[in-house]
Parts: C-alpha cells; structure tokens; sequence
C-alpha cells in the first residue's frame, strides 16, 4: 500500500504544482471531486502564482483542512475557531520542521522575480527541495487529522 505522502510526492514529480500535489491525495476524504481540488489549489503553487508567497504545499495543507473542518457561512464561528486552530497547529509544525513556510525562505530565492524564478530553474530547486515540503505538509496533515493510507476510508474529523 502506498502511503499517502509518497503518492503526493509522486503527483509533484509528474507536474502537479506543490498545492495540487498535497489538496488532490485528500480530494476523496473530504468530499470534492478531485478535477475541482485541483482547479482550486492551482494558483497557490509557487508561492501563491510566483510571488514568493506561503509555500504551496502548505497552501494545499490549509485547504484540506478548511473543506474538513471550515464554516459554510457567518454563523460558523465554531467551526471557524476550530479550523483557524488546526491551521496554526499546522503552521507552527511545518516552519519548526522546515525553519519557514513562505516559498521565498524555503527555497532561498524569490520566485516573484525574473532573477529569483531563472535561478529556481537554473538549479532545478522545485525538484531538488519542493518535494520533501510536499511529503512533510502531507504528513503533518495526517498527524494532525489521522493518519491513513491512500486506499483506506475517509479521515474522520476529531
């Protein structure tokens, strides 16, 4: 049985961007078809469309965790404080396994330039160290909703 991260990695090395590699392993758990994860979570890759911004394994991470746990409109306050929570939860465990979560420290070069993104290529970073972000943001996830392989049953909210 493959274990979730491994096949998020793999997605990434096939050309899925980081956001899409990490939302599309959980598309079946919390209930999207996957076609639409990946639409969604495409803008966040590259540090939110080459701006440097929050990485986009990390992006792909908070999205997950809003479609498990978010609120549907103003009267999910709950739900909301709840998910707010888990996304911190989230955040402080990736930077203090990583040392950052935006794409610009991570990958020591700003993608939102010229310079930074010719650099990225030059030295193929995106192949080199995005795909460790990738398994770590899917592990993360699991330790922080339970853990499950790719082929098991749906993650159960806690």
């Amino acid at each position: 049985m493959e274990k979730r991260s491994e096949e998020a990695v793999s997605r990434f090395m096939r050309g899925y961007n980081c956001a899409q590699a990490v939302s599309s392993v959980f598309a079946a758990d919390v209930g999207v078809p996957e076609e639409v994860i990946l639409r969604a979570a495409t803008g966040f890759g590259g540090g939110m469309g080459h701006t440097g911004g929050a990485c986009g394994a990390v992006s792909g991470a908070v999205l997950v965790l809003g479609l498990l746990f978010g609120s549907t409109g103003p009267d999910g306050k709950a739900a909301k404080d709840e998910t707010y929570a888990l996304v911190r939860e989230f955040m402080t465990r990736f930077a203090l396994r990583n040392g950052a979560a935006s794409c610009t420290e991570l990958l020591g070069c700003d993608l939102s330039t010229d310079e930074g993104l010719a650099r990225a290529r030059e030295q193929n970073l995106t192949r080199t160290i995005c795909p460790r972000y990738v398994r770590d943001a899917v592990e993360i996830l699991e330790e922080i909703v339970g853990p499950r392989d790719v082929t098991s049953g749906p993650l159960q909210a806690r």
